[in-house]
């Protein structure tokens, strides 16, 4: 359901009166999904009780210990109690894909004030669910986020983090790790057809470092792991100037870019519309989706927030669903 006080809620009513939801399940809370425009809602407590929710009617998904007062709580503001339900709800949806009873996790926007409110140790929905995806002995998937839409796919070595403490991860390894993740991820959509998706690596320096004047990295290591990446049989290319390299990918030269940082792979895919943009968590053992927007609390409860996003993130996680 994502934060009770944000758009979430909103888009999902808007999306089930479009019939995307059919075959979905909503965690979150009946009154507050009542209270961002569901006529009517059946409450169900495993997927058996799918079957018997009465046409018209939003499933949702009763996860346990959720605030009562949520549907009480301001529009538009930063509150623990959204940021530790909307936490909860996470929790339960990947109980459930863990559990085989679901195929993929669609998750609304958080605020990532409200989860640190709550105490939740997390800076966001990627960190959440790799820690909820670890290994019996505590090893943690390697996990990256993916922003696409239609005209471009952009891969991230590094993400919620400072842009100092994003220097201060980047190196061989992270590289060839995210290679590896968007190599696979580009295989199972199918990307390029039967063979390997063609993967361009952008610099984190000017001119990619302009052969070290502006910057030694891409020698260093980019470079190298590009190199280690091609010997492995990933169809890597780099590492090229970052202002250009997504033009090129976007007419069509590659099929997914890697890019070092947070906005510098973000700012090109958004700018070219956030109603399409869909965010996906690859290197997951489960499907994971999301919006690429965030909670809107200007224009949370105004009924004016447009589903489009979350639309695409349904259709994104049905699509990989199936290529798994």
């Amino acid at each position: 359901m994502g934060d009770a006080a944000g758009i979430g809620p909103e888009i999902i009513v808007r999306a089930f009166e479009r019939g995307a939801l059919a075959g979905a399940v909503v965690a979150g809370d009946a009154a507050v999904l009542r209270r961002a425009g569901a006529a009517m809602t059946a409450l169900i407590d495993e997927p058996a009780d799918l079957a018997a929710v009465p046409p018209g009617c939003l499933p949702v998904l009763a996860v346990p210990g959720l605030p009562p007062d949520l549907a009480d709580l301001p529009w538009g503001r930063v509150d623990a109690r959204a940021g530790g339900a909307a936490a909860r709800c996470i929790e339960c949806a990947v109980r459930w894909v863990q559990a085989g009873a679901a195929a993929a996790v669609v998750t609304a926007p958080v605020h990532k004030e409200a989860l640190a409110a709550a105490g939740v140790p997390y800076p966001g929905h990627t960190e959440m669910l790799q820690a909820l995806a670890a290994a019996a002995d505590g090893t943690l998937p390697p996990v990256r986020m993916m922003l696409a839409n239609e005209e471009l796919r952009v891969v991230l070595v590094t993400i919620h983090v400072s842009l100092k403490r994003a220097l201060e991860l980047l190196d061989f390894d992270a590289v060839l790790s995210t290679l590896a993740i968007a190599h696979e991820a580009g295989r199972r959509l199918g990307l390029n057809d039967a063979r390997a998706p063609r993967i361009a690596v952008a610099g984190l320096n000017p001119h990619a470092g302009e052969g070290g004047l502006f910057g030694d990295e891409e020698q260093r290591f980019i470079g190298p792991a590009v190199a280690a990446a091609r010997e492995r049989g990933i169809d890597a290319h780099g590492p090229f100037a970052p202002d250009t390299v997504f033009m090129r990918a976007r007419r069509g030269e590659f099929d997914l870019v890697v890019a070092m940082t947070h906005d510098h792979g973000l700012i090109p895919v958004k700018y070219l519309g956030v109603e399409d943009g869909v965010n996906v968590t690859l290197g997951l053992p489960f499907v994971r989706t999301s919006p690429d927007h965030g909670t809107a609390f200007d224009i949370a409860g105004q009924g004016v927030a447009d589903p489009s996003s979350l639309l695409a993130a349904l259709r994104w996680a049905r699509r990989l669903a199936a290529a798994r």
